[in-house]
């Protein structure tokens, strides 16, 4: 038992060191190498947990994802008992958003594996499925909202979900300085209070 916590304390270690890699480096230094240096471990010591690059991105993704899970599990206990569809909404986006230091290496994380998942396809299929688990997740809120009345029935609960995920747009926005985040949440708030205009307790 104490040899597999270890593993998985190493192979946590190389992801977070990944990360960092891809955040103050970019994916142009993303190799074994370069991630074995900014863990502290030779190129040989990493390879016994990471056959290949591939499989370490793939493993940081995963381990980046779970992180994420984890952030909104502890903000929805400030929520409220059930939290406010709003909110969940809300709190849900703005951890897509590069809004803080966790998040944003989550943003940058998830950026150089879509470019990766565009020639790999074995990656592809990884990326695509949990996209594809992220959008249920937020459509079956947007449905739950408007068999509750917090939103209005008549709107459409699939254009209504791929117009709140296309607010992730907002990403390069400020990764590049052009909006400000302050900006970004204004205009997240101004869809929402769209959306739910039709909830009069929202």
């Amino acid at each position: 038992m104490p040899k597999q916590v270890d593993h998985r304390e190493r192979r946590e270690a190389i992801a977070r060191a990944l990360w960092r890699v891809v955040e103050q480096r970019g994916i142009s230094h993303l190799t074994v190498r370069e991630v074995a240096r900014e863990a502290g471990f030779s190129h040989g010591h990493l390879q016994h947990y990471f056959a290949s690059r591939e499989e370490m991105l793939s493993f940081a993704m995963d381990f980046a994802s779970e992180q994420s899970a984890l952030r909104v599990a502890r903000a929805r206990e400030g929520l409220g008992d059930p939290p406010h569809p709003r909110a969940m909404l809300r709190l849900m986006l703005t951890e897509l958003l590069p809004l803080h230091p966790d998040s944003r290496a989550t943003s940058r994380m998830g950026a150089a594996y879509v470019l990766e998942a565009l020639h790999d396809e074995t990656i592809h299929a990884r990326a695509r499925e949990g996209l594809l688990q992220g959008r249920d997740q937020v459509e079956r809120l947007v449905r739950e909202a408007i068999a509750d009345g917090h939103i209005a029935p008549d709107r459409d609960p699939v254009v209504e979900t791929n117009l709140l995920l296309a607010l992730s747009g907002f990403t390069p926005l400020l990764e590049l300085g052009v909006l400000a985040a302050d900006d970004v949440l204004a205009a997240v708030d101004h869809h929402l209070d769209g959306l739910f205009a039709h909830d009069a307790g929202a």
